[in-house]
């Protein structure tokens, strides 16, 4: 091993939906952490893990920090949380803005509870104009010590490599945590889990809220073939709920599916027989029990 390799834990925070998971998607170069415009989609903590000749981080990717409204509101928040205490580099990814609101002065406060460097990413510059990135910097400047201040787009992939040198410089010296080739250490059947979700978030309408969640039920290669057989269960919390998953004919279901299979045959590079079902379990969000079922660490829960 290189006697300069340098290997730690990020994680990166924000308000939800600041662009957390795209720009882990393009710092990592592939997707893992699922992405869609509705707030709360990332649930658990994705690791991901980045490799290159200075060393590897190892990504955190946590729920938003916000005020917790019910029993998954409060899981999200302890995860958040904890997380902030036991790595090496924060990332808080924030919008080009003058106005600091509410949200952000929260997570500032929770911030100042922790000793872990705090580098701000202030995402999404592609929609501002070039010289106004200065007021932004000045403007988070005053609200809390940062280690450093980098402006990003996530989307584009604008300052992506300064975001990898600059998290370098804050991780300890050591040997590389996992093998060159991981890039997360999820079990395929939660990623394929949270594809499936993905894409049901992104085709229902704004009346099916971040109230659903996905079970797999089974994920079994064909024998003597490449396919993988998985069969998958959209629960949520509505019965009503259920007939817009479906649609008419079945129209939406078949929709969600077959979105979701291109996904997962890109990412298990193989091809993939999906079938998916629709089951009511009114207030799944609030029961301990269910939500080990669907996932969640029981540790944290």
């Amino acid at each position: 091993m290189n006697a300069d390799n340098k290997a730690g834990f990020v994680t990166i925070i924000g308000r939800p939906n600041v662009g957390k998971s795209t720009l882990m998607n393009r710092l990592i170069g592939q997707k893992i952490a699922i992405t869609s415009n509705k707030p709360q989609t990332t649930r658990n903590r994705i690791q991901t893990v980045y490799t290159d000749e200075k060393g590897q981080i190892v990504f955190l990717d946590t729920p938003g920090i916000h005020k917790a409204k019910n029993k998954l509101g409060e899981y999200m928040v302890n995860v958040a949380q904890n997380t902030l205490n036991e790595v090496d580099a924060v990332l808080w990814l924030v919008e080009p803005s003058t106005f600091i609101g509410a949200g952000e002065r929260h997570i500032a406060e929770q911030l100042q509870k922790v000793k872990t460097p705090v580098i701000l990413i202030i995402n999404k510059i592609d929609t501002v104009k070039k010289e106004e990135i200065l007021l932004f910097i000045d403007t988070y400047r005053k609200i809390y010590d940062f280690a450093e201040i980098v402006p990003v787009s996530a989307l584009k992939g604008d300052n992506a490599e300064t975001v990898i040198d600059v998290i370098f410089k804050y991780l300890p010296y050591g040997p590389n945590f996992y093998d060159e080739d991981t890039v997360t250490d999820q079990p395929e059947r939660q990623i394929v889990a949270e594809l499936i979700r993905e894409k049901a978030l992104r085709t229902l309408d704004e009346e099916i809220p971040h109230g659903i969640a996905v079970s797999i039920e089974k994920m079994k290669n064909r024998p003597k073939s490449d396919i993988v057989d998985i069969e998958a269960t959209i629960v949520c919390e509505r019965d009503s709920h259920k007939g817009i998953i479906i649609g008419k004919n079945g129209a939406m279901l078949k929709k969600i599916g077959m979105q979701a299979r291109k996904e997962i045959e890109h990412m298990l590079e193989q091809k993939v027989n999906l079938q998916l079902w629709v089951k009511v379990k009114k207030d799944w969000r609030d029961s301990d029990f269910l939500m080990k079922n669907y996932g969640y660490n029981n540790r944290e829960i």
